[in-house]
């Protein structure tokens, strides 16, 4: 079906068509018509599946071409400010045949530009929940006149700790509203989050990945805790490597992480959130242009950016969740081109190993590195603090078990 069927306004349309757009994807095929016609919404569906236009075009054809007072009329928060700059730059292409509005609202720069914009007027806002109400708190700004709530990668709201400022805001919105909510997962505290803001939504599920792409040769290795490090250094020796794409777990993490890699000549770039907006721009512009030879990066800031040309992706840190194993390890190997993903499994990951492998329906080759002196294979020491499990309360254990021995299967 063409975007033409699917009853978009002229200007919007007109917009799809500049931005080179042909045939609709499947999740903007089921979502499109439910926004035009006003109802709410529950959307899984993951980075990729086309999302961003599955909300942004029938929310702009509803709004209409021409701008309208000076409080917005669309709210889309986002969980970090590459997401929100990208959406925003996503309704901008498509409404450029509009005299609509729409503004960036993120943390990590100053103040002075988004105040600015915000007293000049504008019709959408796509914001993260903290610098969104910093402006609420402080009166730069009012929802009083949203008519669209969005609420974009909720999951990675729970990951973040943002649910409790989410519920805040959705408060704050009118109740006669729309309600969009678009999350890759619905695990129980999303799925409250959703009672609340939702009123008969309609659910769709498309684009759920479990497949590891076929061009990537992923493996895991298996190592004591204690040289998680010396293993990494080791394999990039040995790795044939352009660029490649370390994922840790925490933001500290990765700060030891890129130190390490540094100190041993490498050149690192660090991607987090706890990172400048200037800062991530200049380590994702070094990064694409080989300045950096290795990105350093946590899952939530990885998230939304599209890199070409990573030929490697190690997880020094095994994912927490099988769908990130997925995700992480689909930034190399596209286009056709054969990549290798290598993932350090120390003896309190089997678990979480066995979870991927549940999930993506296959084993997960296990390898040694040859030349490697490796130590015997024991539990890491238990640490002072008790390890805090998504969607447990805090100081709740991670269940552990014992850790099998791993066979060469080279």
């Amino acid at each position: 079906m063409p975007f033409r069927a699917l009853n978009l306004s002229d200007p919007v349309f007109r917009g799809v068509q500049a931005a080179g757009y042909t045939e609709p994807t499947p999740i903007q095929l089921r979502a499109i018509p439910v926004v035009l016609g006003g109802g709410d919404l529950i959307g899984s569906a993951q980075t990729g599946t086309g999302k961003t236009a599955a909300f942004a075009l029938p929310i702009l054809s509803r709004l209409g071409a021409h701008a309208r007072g000076r409080q917005p009329r669309v709210l889309v928060l986002e969980p970090t400010r590459e997401l929100a700059a990208q959406v925003e730059t996503a309704f901008r292409d498509f409404a450029r045949f509009t005299d609509l509005r729409a503004l960036a609202v993120f943390g990590g720069v100053g103040y002075g530009h988004q105040r600015a914009e915000l007293s000049r007027g504008v019709d959408i806002i796509v914001a993260t929940p903290g610098r969104l109400m910093d402006y609420l708190k402080d009166g730069t700004l009012s929802l009083r006149d949203i008519s669209v709530l969005v609420l974009d990668e909720v999951d990675r709201m729970l990951d973040m700790g943002f649910l409790p400022v989410v519920k805040d805001i959705i408060a704050r919105c009118p109740k006669n509203r729309q309600t969009l909510f678009f999350s890759a997962t619905v695990p129980p505290e999303i799925q409250a989050i959703a009672s609340f803001a939702l009123r008969n939504p309609t659910r769709i599920e498309v684009g759920v990945n479990r497949s590891v792409n076929q061009s990537v040769n992923h493996a895991v290795y298996p190592v004591s805790f204690e040289q998680k490090f010396d293993l990494l250094v080791a394999l990039l020796a040995q790795a044939n490597f352009d660029s490649v794409l370390v994922f840790s777990r925490t933001k500290h993490g990765a700060d030891r992480i890129a130190r390490r890699l540094k100190a041993a000549n490498h050149s690192v770039a660090v991607l987090h959130a706890n990172r400048s907006q200037n800062q991530r721009i200049e380590a994702l512009a070094g990064f694409k242009s080989g300045k950096y030879e290795i990105m350093v990066a946590t899952d939530i800031a990885a998230r939304g950016i599209d890199v070409a040309g990573v030929t490697h992706v190690i997880n020094y840190d095994v994912p927490e969740n099988p769908e990130d194993y997925v995700h992480r390890i689909g930034r190399t190997g596209r286009a056709q081109a054969v990549g290798d993903a290598f993932t350090l499994v120390t003896p309190e990951n089997a678990q979480d190993v066995r979870d991927i492998e549940r999930f993506i329906g296959q084993k997960i080759p296990e390898l040694r590195l040859e030349g490697f002196d490796y130590k015997p294979l024991a539990p890491r020491p238990p640490q002072s603090a008790p390890e805090k499990v998504r969607g447990m309360p805090a100081g709740t254990l991670r269940p552990r078990s014992g850790f099998r021995r791993f066979r060469s299967r080279r």
